[in-house]
C-alpha cells in the first residue's frame, strides 16, 4: 500500500508528478514536486520540502526523510551538462532540518540533524554526518567514517556497533512508516 491519498502533498511541474514506488508514506504536510522518485518503503515526513524541478530527485529503497529538510537539485546548462540531481541510496537516515541540494548519497547513511550537504559532494556508502555539520560542494566523504564540522571533517572511523546501527535505523523508519499507513487506511 503507499499513501496517495493526499494529493496536494503531490505536485506537478511541466506535466511530471512524483513517483510512489510500494509502500511508500507521505505526510500530508509535506510538499514534492516534479521528478521525484520514492522507492520501496522510502518515507516522506511533515514538512518536508522537495522540489524536482529543474532536475530529479531519487530517494532509495528504506529511506527516510525526516521533518522540514529540504530538498533540492541543480539545472542543466551548458557548463554541467548534467546538473546535479540529488540521489540518495537506500537505508538512508536523513534527521529533522537537513538540507541536502544537488548531491550523491550512498546507501547506509545517517545525515545528522539540521546537516547541509551541498552540490556535487558525494558520500560514499556507510557515512555518519554529524548534526549541524556542513559538506562543501564537491567534497567526497569516504566510506566507513564519522565526519563532522563546518566544513565537516573525518574524525575518525566507524565502530562495529555503528555500522550495524545504520541499517537498524533506517528499518526503524520502516516499522514506524507501516504504522502510519496502517492508521490512514
Amino acid at each position: 500500500m503507499t499513501n496517495s491519498r493526499n494529493n496536494k502533498s503531490l505536485r506537478s511541474y511541466k506535466g511530471i508528478v512524483p513517483e510512489l514506488k510500494n509502500d511508500v508514506y507521505v505526510d500530508q504536510d509535506c510538499v514534492l514536486v516534479g521528478d521525484i522518485t520514492l522507492d520501496d518503503d522510502s518515507s516522506i515526513w511533515p514538512l518536508v520540502a522537495a522540489r524536482g524541478d529543474v532536475n530529479r530527485i531519487y530517494i532509495g529503497k528504506r529511506s527516510n526523510i525526516q521533518d522540514g529538510t529540504v530538498l533540492h537539485v541543480t539545472r542543466k546548462s551548458p557548463s554541467l551538462p548534467e546538473g546535479h540531481p540529488l540521489i540518495i541510496g537506500d537505508d538512508v537516515t536523513v534527521g529533522h532540518k537537513a538540507m541536502l541540494h544537488g548531491c550523491k548519497v550512498g546507501n547506509r547513511i545517517l545525515v545528522g540533524m539540521g546537516a547541509i550537504i551541498l552540490d556535487g559532494a558525494i558520500l560514499e556508502d556507510d557515512v555518519i554526518l554529524g548534526a549541524g555539520s556542513l559538506v562543501p560542494p564537491g567534497k567526497v566523504l569516504k566510506s566507513g567514517y564519522l565526519y563532522v564540522g563546518s566544513p565537516a571533517k573525518q574524525a575518525r572511523p566507524l565502530t562495529e556497533a555503528e555500522l550495524a546501527f545504520l541499517p537498524q535505523s533506517a528499518d526503524n523508519y520502516v516499522r514506524l512508516k507501516n504504522e502510519y499507513l496502517l492508521e490512514s487506511q
